[in-house]
């Protein structure tokens, strides 16, 4: 079964067909966000009718940024990266275009149902999913299956309190929250300080050998770990399963290993740390077997 998949995202949008558990064709063009909803759906139906020149597909799983109702695949809420992408009904705008059933999904919750399908949570029934990058992302599996909330928005793990004392919601509804010091972007913020010429948490991770840097990195891993000790406690999973670029730089994830061992009640301590396997292209993987569970069986 050939599945047209596409992932959303502020910069980017990647595509390909999926079939039997394997990715082919996969390209990617920039989003050009700021053009606002409308635009970026229109970009998506031109890609999609380009791929149908080419090749046969019975459905259209589509991972996106924003909070989804994956039951009418209409956006809840996006932020401003996505001008007017809030209220976008795109699985209608999706299957009256092309006549076949489609699914959208969020797409930290895309890459999760790719992960628990076909990567890091393979074998696993309960597990929680993080991403660490511009914020924190997250997402629930219990008993195998994606779990959504009552609203569709559950797993926004950015959003947890974790520093009451900077805790200002009318300025920032964010402020003391996770992402606010988990993030890369708070990472960067924090090296920059001290080295303006800093930009990204590639050049962060180039420069790990200065003693200040490095006091950065670890200040930022135990921000990191103070939020997964909450998290594992409250939802006791076998497996926590890690995202994001970052992730890919072996300090990072032995010292979150590492830090954890020492927060974590003894009962809790079992708990596998694994990083994501299907790396970007989880959220297209994701996207297409949604379709298949629950759409078009």
């Amino acid at each position: 079964m050939n599945i047209m998949t596409l992932d959303i995202g502020g910069t980017a949008i990647k595509s390909g067909i999926f079939c039997d558990g394997s990715l082919m064709d996969v390209q990617e063009i920039p989003t050009e966000a700021k053009k606002g909803g409308g635009h970026v759906i229109d970009l998506a139906v031109r890609i999609i009718r380009r791929y149908s020149a080419c090749h046969d597909f019975e459905g259209i799983g589509i991972s996106t940024a924003g909070q989804v109702d994956s039951v009418t695949g209409q956006i809840i809420y996006a932020n401003d990266n996505i001008p007017g992408y809030t209220g976008m009904k795109i699985k209608s705008i999706i299957e009256n275009e092309f006549g076949k059933p489609a699914a959208v999904l969020n797409d930290v919750n895309a890459a999760a149902m790719g992960e628990a399908r076909f990567g890091a949570g393979r074998d696993e029934k309960d597990f929680i999913c993080l991403t660490y990058g511009t914020g924190v992302g997250g997402a629930i599996f219990t008993g195998g299956e994606l779990y959504p909330g009552s609203s569709f928005s559950a797993g926004e793990f950015g959003a947890v309190v974790v520093h009451p004392e900077d805790r200002d919601p009318k300025r920032d509804i964010f402020s003391g929250c996770y992402e606010q010091y988990a993030s890369v972007t708070a990472l960067v913020r924090s090296v920059k300080k001290h080295h303006e010429d800093i930009t990204d948490g590639r050049a962060v991770f180039s420069r790990l050998y200065d003693p200040g840097v490095r006091a950065c990195v670890d200040g930022w891993i135990k921000e990191i770990v103070y939020g997964l000790t909450s998290l594992i406690h409250i939802f006791n999973p076998s497996c926590v399963i890690l995202g994001g670029g970052v992730m890919e730089q072996e300090y990072v994830l032995n010292e979150v290993r590492k830090l954890l061992g020492v927060h974590l009640m003894e009962s809790f301590r079992g708990i596998q740390v694994r990083r994501t396997v299907l790396g970007n292209r989880a959220g297209m993987a994701g996207a297409a077997a949604y379709l298949i569970e629950n759409v078009m069986e």
